[in-house]
């Protein structure tokens, strides 16, 4: 796993790449390098997993093509035997250089992998960049005067110069808790969504290579469940290729499990916390047990709250309201001092449909009750947010789910300085929302065009390699993708019976504890409310200084979620640290 920055078409002080490409050096602490030719300026820093030796660097060049890479083609090897060569290293980069080199971008349909990566065509004065399928690897851009310039993270773009604040995407990140491709906080610079390339030779453009259908053809559970015994059988052990050791993200959820459960004694880590009610440590040491893993572990304490709101925002570059953050930057902490490479259960319950809240969007009608209670309730209570989402309807009850607020308490909430007449907060929700699916396919493909991408493959990238550590997540395969979107709703959750991942559950219920699974879902998340009542001045000072700036207006007795108060302190946090204004 690596860093990669560039510069092209445009003239700049040499000393910039280096400054670029040295502010990622946390993505890939072994070795950093740059190159440079006439119009264009490329940087890399190195996380040593494929061949440790020097011959694996990047910037990596063949003719007049060079390549800067960030990510794992996991069949580099099988790619690698169909090509002439001359190979100089056992590295997947060199793999996927030969492989452009001879089909273009064409060779982005072949790879298996998570990737992001950028090559420069001397001989036709282009920059090709790609984003793999799901968004497991960022990429960000900014275009210039008469140039373009790109990075993994936008720290590195910040190098520049430092752009206004779009009010819309701070806007945005009332609604989706983070910010929405191809946005980010920033004016000018912009995401490449996932499952697209871009193009620069003097003018860019942007161009998508992957969408993958939703077309059922599983309806046979006993045919389910043997594919995709198949599918996890083949991937799982291929995402552990390394020369270096690997580890495991255990919670003792069935994501993590499953993945266990397909390897041979795997090292595990997992993360307790010292709220008991919700330590699920106790249940990931049964499964190391059970499978006979090398477990680690390590506790997440309250006192950790400082430091949390200090880290995230330089972690992150930008406001992100997942609670989830934290956790994962603890564990990949703990994980980073066994290994340099985990995988992570990330995408399970999107592809296998697993949230708990998945059956009251299905099964919970609106009516007129419930739409005069959402009016007249207190916004912020917790009764007037529950008849708020079961007022809504639709898409506007999905985005009521997923998003830290409520339309009507945005309505109540967002202050002046995010005031934009006739603004459409659900557009992102909206352009994937599918009509024409059944209740529970459209959800599973709103969840992986959205959610997935934009907050929970955020959250794993920037908290895992802020301690230089690979994570790879083996529910995301793209052929393990499109078995999902292929299975019928019925195999994939019981409405009635709030269980989803059902052929995921009868696939691995044989090789468990009896019951193992019939406990709640937790998620891995920490409890930052019950840390935080324990200080409210935290809470008082951020909303203060919020409704300060105009972004809000200041709530009277607000009852925050432990969502909504995430939310709100680290985007005070982010503000304070930047000094950004709207």
């Amino acid at each position: 796993m690596c860093g990669i920055v560039g510069i092209v078409g445009s003239d700049s002080d040499p000393e910039l790449i280096e400054r670029m490409t040295h502010s990622l050096r946390h993505r890939g602490p072994d070795r950093q390098r740059t190159w440079a030719a006439e119009g264009v300026r490329l940087g890399h820093t190195r996380l040593s997993i494929l061949d440790l030796s020097e011959a694996g660097d990047q910037p990596m060049a063949l003719g007049p093509y060079t390549l800067t890479y960030n990510g794992e083609i996991y069949n580099f090897r099988e790619l690698r035997s169909e090509l002439p060569g001359p190979f100089r290293s056992t590295s997947d980069t060199e793999v996927l250089l030969h492989l452009f080199a001879r089909h273009g971008a064409g060779c982005l349909e072949r790879l298996q992998g998570m990737f992001a990566f950028a090559v420069w065509d001397a001989s036709a004065g282009r920059l090709l960049a790609a984003r793999d399928r799901l968004g497991i690897k960022p990429l960000y851009y900014r275009e210039l005067e008469s140039g373009l310039a790109f990075a993994s993270e936008i720290k590195a773009l910040l190098e520049l110069g430092r752009p206004t604040v779009d009010p819309t995407a701070l806007r945005d990140y009332f609604t989706y808790k983070y910010v929405p491709e191809p946005k980010s906080i920033y004016a000018g610079i912009r995401q490449l969504p996932p499952g697209h390339w871009l193009t620069w030779d003097g003018q860019l453009r942007i161009e998508r290579y992957w969408t993958p259908r939703a077309e059922t053809v599983f309806t046979d559970e006993g045919e389910a469940v043997e594919r995709l015994g198949e599918l996890l059988g083949e991937i799982v052990p291929a995402h552990t290729i390394a020369d270096v050791p690997v580890a495991v993200f255990l919670s003792g959820g069935i994501d993590s499990t499953t993945l266990v459960g397909h390897l041979d004694r795997p090292r595990t880590v997992t993360l307790g916390t010292d709220i008991k009610r919700r330590d699920e440590a106790p249940f990931a040491r049964q499964i190391a047990a059970h499978f006979g893993t090398e477990h680690h572990e390590d506790v997440a304490a309250s006192l950790d709250l400082d430091e949390a709101l200090d880290a995230i925002p330089r972690v992150f570059d930008e406001p992100f309201g997942d609670t989830g953050a934290w956790a994962t930057f603890l564990v990949s902490r703990l994980a980073r001092r066994q290994v340099k490479v985990a995988l992570s259960g990330e995408g399970g319950d999107e592809l296998f449909c697993g949230y708990q809240w998945y059956s009251k969007w299905l099964t919970q009608k609106s009516s007129r009750l419930y739409r005069a209670l959402a009016r007249l309730l207190p916004p912020f209570s917790g009764s007037g947010r529950s008849s708020q989402r079961r007022a809504a309807r639709g898409l506007e009850r999905y985005a009521a789910f997923l998003g830290p607020f409520t339309i009507e308490q945005r309505r109540h909430l967002l202050g002046p300085a995010l005031a934009v007449d006739g603004y459409d907060d659900l557009w992102h929700f909206r352009r994937h929302w599918r009509e024409d699916l059944e209740p529970v396919k459209r959800m599973q493909w709103a969840d992986i065009h959205t959610f997935l991408p934009g907050d929970l493959l955020t959250k794993v990238d920037r908290s895992s390699m802020a301690h230089s550590l690979e994570v790879r997540p083996p529910f995301l395969d793209h052929r393990l993708v499109e078995f999902a979107l292929a299975v019928d709703a019925p195999l994939l959750r019981d409405v009635p019976g709030n269980r989803g991942k059902l052929i995921v559950r009868k696939l691995m219920e044989p090789r468990i504890p009896p019951g193992f699974f019939d406990r709640p879902k937790r998620g891995f998340n920490l409890p930052f409310k019950d840390w935080v009542q324990k200080r409210p001045e935290i809470v008082s000072g951020a909303l203060d200084r919020l409704a300060d700036s105009r972004i809000i207006r200041r709530p009277r007795r607000p009852r925050l979620t432990n969502e909504q108060t995430w939310t709100l302190l680290t985007l005070d946090s982010w503000l304070r640290q930047t000094g950004a204004t709207v």
